[in-house]
């Protein structure tokens, strides 16, 4: 089953052990941290293999657990607008995006990590004091970068949904405008960036369906005939739909799939395909 700490945020898999649970049922989920409290937002269900090992959910929330995630909250929430005004005081370029507040057996041991966003390297030695009297505890600065800071704050991207980096992507992998330009979008990074300001993850991940494609279907501008023996040139791909736009000569504009396209390059992928 999955699991999500935050309302919309990202999925944590659990093995659900022995019990039943539901979609909105509130769990203990185990971290290297000790337990948190999560909600259920994909019911447990049998799947055929899965990578890695899974960790046994802990058992259903109590009342205790549930108090304390809200006092822990609350908490955090305070502690954020405080390190807000002791930084805008100080006139620092910083903006919090994140607070850990950690509370250990003793007074001194209390730990408070602050998550911000900078556009360069600041000098904190100042600011450090304030918050550690405000806050009444050692503090911990972490500057993070922009795709880590819209992954906490969470948010909805340019196609309705959550955040893909907030609800299931893991690991951030390099992605640059060459991969635009193979999916035909527009050099404009404005138009392709995301809420954090960086080119779109999903442009990775999609990048292979592309490549797939672009390896079988004729070439913008090519003559081709179709399986139905009509011929037109090439004006367009659809790959979303494994499509391609003609135009006949008469004028007409039709979309074929693929299978049906006959052309040099599918012939040449075809026989290297028998040949291999």
């Amino acid at each position: 089953m999955a699991v999500a700490v935050e309302r919309h945020g990202q999925l944590h898999y659990l093995d659900p052990g022995t019990r039943a649970y539901a979609v909105g049922d509130w769990v203990r989920y185990p971290t290297d941290d000790g337990v948190e409290v999560a909600q259920v937002v994909w019911a447990p269900e049998e799947v055929d293999a899965f990578d890695g090992e899974l960790p046994v959910c802990a058992g259903p929330a109590t009342p205790a657990d549930r108090s304390r995630d809200e006092e822990n909250r609350q908490v955090r929430a305070d502690a954020q607008r405080i390190a807000k005004d002791v930084i805008a005081k100080h006139g620092l370029p910083m903006k919090v995006v994140g607070v850990d507040f950690l509370d250990q057996s003793r007074d001194y041991d209390r730990l408070v990590a602050i998550y911000y966003t900078a556009p360069h390297r600041v000098d904190f030695r100042q600011l450090l004091g304030d918050l550690a009297r405000a806050l009444d505890a050692r503090i911990d600065l972490r500057q993070i970068g922009a795709r880590d800071a819209a992954r906490i704050v969470g948010g909805v991207g340019q196609c309705g949904r959550e955040l893909c980096c907030t609800s299931f992507l893991k690991d951030f992998e390099p992605v640059s405008m060459r991969l635009a330009r193979v999916q035909g979008l527009p050099a404009n990074p404005l138009q392709i960036s995301g809420a954090c300001g960086r080119l779109m993850c999903c442009l990775k991940y999609e990048h292979p369906l592309y490549i797939d494609f672009l390896q079988q279907a004729p070439s913008i501008g090519e003559h081709i005939t179709t399986t139905d023996g009509e011929t037109g040139q090439v004006i367009g791909h659809d790959v979303p739909s494994n499509a391609v736009t003609l135009r006949h000569p008469n004028g007409e504009i039709i979309r074929c799939p693929l299978e049906s396209v006959c052309s040099v390059r599918r012939d040449r992928v075809a026989r290297k395909a028998v040949h291999e």
